[in-house]
């Protein structure tokens, strides 16, 4: 089943990250998608940690259609945070 959409958590400088939440029914499902990630999937490089959030709301939905695949994919540990890498990311190709 697809995850729903959460809450926006913020830009994580220690983990170079963005977190935000997904919901299964009534849990709360923890997410991160890494910088590197989000530059690859606006197809640029380098952003500034203070445009992370802006950035995020412009990739939410390819972002959060990420995180729900890979949940659904069953390999996340349950209660685990669902995190997104370049690896991920699925260009099309050309």
């Amino acid at each position: 089943m697809p995850l729903t959409r959460g809450r926006i958590g913020g830009y994580d400088s220690e983990r170079m990250a963005f977190g935000f939440t997904m919901l299964d029914g009534g849990q709360t499902v923890e997410c991160q998608i890494s910088d590197a990630a989000m530059d690859e999937l606006a197809d640029t490089k380098g952003t500034p940690s203070i445009a992370r959030q802006a950035q995020f709301l412009t990739l939410r939905d390819s972002i959060e259609r990420i995180a729900s695949d890979l949940y659904d994919s069953g390999s996340m540990v349950k209660g685990g945070t669902i995190r997104i890498f370049t690896k991920h990311i699925r260009k099309p190709q050309s």
